[in-house]
């Protein structure tokens, strides 16, 4: 991949890597996610799929490695030569408010009613009035099915609905990509498909997402693509169906494998 942003690309990772001391978290890493797109990031605990997220969402820094959004470049890794920072564009700061992230603990804040949570951060940082800023709650509280928790608090909520409720702050926020990282690991099993569900339609209207994920059947069934990690790199990337019928890469078959082989065990286990 070249070293300019690539056309028609929400967003774009070049050449990423992240180190922590010795350790490598991510190397070389490049990624484009196109305008409407679902890209869903699969692979092994410790591959370095989450701390892909989070240097996407500039939540950590990256030593290498450039980070684009519509084009733009917006964050540079610190080893980077200064030319590349001085090329930063001067909306860096708004377009990262363009991404909005869900994670997988629901990090609500515990004092603050449903409400209260999705108007904080369109009042402070995007500067809506109160009034408007409710509006846009409720709208989209209604989008997750929570129109009637509004007044509730975050312990009166059950985990799916807490995921719910951090989906709908993150989409108050008006962000061009949403960012799921594993948001549904930390969730009852009967949970896990009230989260999907709103996914779901989330991409069929068309949000980009980035997605990083234990859920294969989801990736099947939204991913436009799926990427595989292991080792901090991506192994392999392609279709939905290309990479769970036809990988090409001995690692991604092996994980491929395994996952299939659990399946099955649960399923046997499930009869018994």
């Amino acid at each position: 991949m070249g070293t300019e942003a690539a056309n028609g690309a929400m967003v774009q990772v070049a050449e990423l890597t992240r180190r922590i001391g010795v350790l490598t978290i991510l190397k070389d890493v490049n990624l484009i996610v196109a305008a409407r797109e679902v890209l869903v990031v699969i692979g092994p605990s410790g591959s370095g799929k989450s701390s892909l997220l989070r240097c996407v969402s500039r939540l950590d820094p990256f030593q290498r490695g450039r980070l684009y959004v519509e084009g733009h470049l917006v964050a540079v890794g610190h080893e980077e030569p200064p030319e590349r920072a001085r090329q930063i564009s001067a909306e860096a700061g708004r377009l990262r408010q363009d991404m909005g992230m869900v994670f997988q603990q629901f990090n609500l804040f515990p004092h603050l009613t449903v409400l209260q949570n999705l108007t904080l951060a369109p009042q402070r940082v995007r500067g809506l009035a109160s009034a408007e800023a409710e509006t846009l709650a409720a709208d989209f509280l209604c989008k997750v099915g929570l129109q009637d928790m509004a007044k509730r608090y975050p312990s009166q909520l059950s985990g799916g609905q807490q995921q719910r409720v951090a989906i709908a702050r993150a989409l108050a926020m008006r962000p061009k990509v949403m960012l799921f990282d594993e948001v549904t690991s930390a969730l009852d099993p009967e949970l896990v498909g009230e989260v999907l569900r709103v996914m779901r339609q989330l991409a069929a209207d068309g949000m980009t997402m980035l997605v990083v994920t234990h859920e294969m059947g989801f990736a099947r069934e939204v991913g436009d693509r799926v990427v595989f990690m292991d080792g901090g790199v991506v192994v392999e990337s392609g279709t939905p169906a290309a990479i769970f019928t036809e990988p090409q890469q001995p690692r991604t078959r092996a994980f491929l494998r395994k996952l299939l082989e659990r399946e099955q065990g649960l399923s046997v286990a499930g009869t018994l």
